[in-house]
């Protein structure tokens, strides 16, 4: 018989600010999984709209809040980190929430694969209104990839442990739009980056979105992680590369069924 305590801790991390209009389709997301060791943490970065009484409304069934004004994104998902006990480690984004039941398949993965480290799934693109613009499917991991033509991983659906988390030392304050980048990248030093075929979350796409809306200083951020590995490089080589990556990305695509 499997109890609340024979399961893996997951603790998982909402970064919040003036989102209301999402905020409690995303925590209902996550408190109706019904995860019986579920830590979670909602740090909220001094909200003027109604995302604190979105908060109230649901703080008996939340481990650990706050809100008060921040540096960011990272500022709050580091201040929640610092906070979580999990043996299973992720963060959910205000405007994003997670498919039923992820919880309890992202802790079956690692009861199976005791050695693994970092595992990611899909995801499903959805609009403002919650409507489905299309399924997400993705390959397996590649750097080069990643560095290349885009980040692929879905964030909302990738989870990893603790031991690897404070061996490469957690999210670095200084990426605020590719800190999720970056950290695949570390991930990927010390350990496989293993990929499910299954939808674990949904991803809302709108202009204002962060990625989109950030798109110069998205692209000035992914520079600094390509000179990390691959050093400084002319234009016309990176075109090249890119191309290349597409093309790669394409070919993994088709070969795992990603485009059906």
């Amino acid at each position: 018989m499997t109890t609340a305590m024979s399961l893996p801790k997951i603790s998982l991390i909402t970064p919040s600010y003036n989102q209301g209009q999402y905020l409690e389709n995303t925590l209902k997301s996550v408190l109706d999984q019904n995860y019986p060791n579920l830590e979670y943490i909602v740090i909220d970065g001094g909200s003027q709209d109604h995302s604190v009484d979105i908060i109230e409304k649901y703080s008996s069934q939340l481990t650990y809040w706050i809100s008060e004004p921040d540096q960011g994104q990272t500022d709050a998902l580091q201040k929640g980190f610092s906070k979580a006990t999990g043996d299973i480690l992720g963060w959910l984004c205000s405007d994003d929430i997670l498919q039923p039941n992820t919880l309890s398949e992202v802790a079956q993965f690692f009861g199976k694969n005791p050695d693994a480290q970092i595992v990611y799934g899909d995801s499903l693109w959805i609009d403002p209104k919650g409507n489905l613009i299309r399924p997400r499917k993705e390959h397996s991991f590649s750097r080069y990839i990643l560095l290349y033509s885009h980040n692929f991983i879905s964030q909302p659906s990738t989870f990893w442990t603790r031991q690897v988390y404070e061996q490469v030392g957690g999210l670095d304050s200084k990426f605020d739009v590719a800190m999720d980048a970056d950290l695949w990248l570390r991930f990927s030093e010390v350990a496989e980056l293993h990929h499910v075929q299954k939808l674990w979350s949904c991803m809302r796409i709108y202009p204002e979105q962060k990625t989109y809306r950030l798109f110069e200083q998205r692209e000035a951020e992914k520079k600094q992680l390509r000179e990390r590995y691959y050093g400084s490089e002319p234009n016309w080589l990176v075109a090249s590369k890119r191309a290349v990556a597409k093309f790669k990305r394409t070919t993994l695509k088709l070969s795992s069924g990603c485009y059906w």
